[in-house]
């Protein structure tokens, strides 16, 4: 099984210069735990929710808000985006995704082209669903 079958190609991306506002919409409209960041159709950067959370002032939203910490809403993606990415080719192997995930206790990789383009990308989620699909498969009497 290649990952190009079991990665999610619903990609949502931010540019370098989008606010942590811009960013947080994006999570609480999608639901999902990691966003691309991309500069001239090349991935440049992942941002999670839990850098997002980082990077916020936990006092957002709260009576104990000050201009402050409103202004943590004006930091820019590039800002809190991890630079130094883990990838994958679509055409690599859900072997070869586990390992990555396990080398590099990450817990998503974009997967993009030879030229860097995002093409989607997978969640340990989907690899644990790849092999919940598979093992099922293999019980199905013929």
């Amino acid at each position: 099984m290649i990952i190009e079958q079991l990665m999610t190609t619903n990609l949502v991306n931010v540019a370098m210069d989008d606010t942590l506002a811009q960013v947080r919409e994006l999570f609480q409209t999608h639901k999902f735990h990691h966003v691309l960041v991309v500069e001239d159709n090349k991935l440049v950067g992942v941002i999670s929710d839990r850098d997002l959370l980082k990077a916020l002032s936990h006092k957002l939203g709260t009576a104990a808000e000050t201009t402050r910490d409103l202004a943590t809403l004006n930091k820019r993606a590039h800002q809190v985006m991890h630079r130094q990415l883990v990838t994958l080719s679509p055409k690599a192997s859900l072997y070869q995704a586990i390992k990555t995930f396990n080398q590099h206790k990450v817990s998503c990789i974009p997967v993009v082209n030879e030229d860097n383009k995002p093409m989607g990308i997978l969640g340990w989620r989907d690899v644990f669903i790849a092999i919940e699909q598979y093992q099922e498969s293999k019980s199905q009497p013929d």
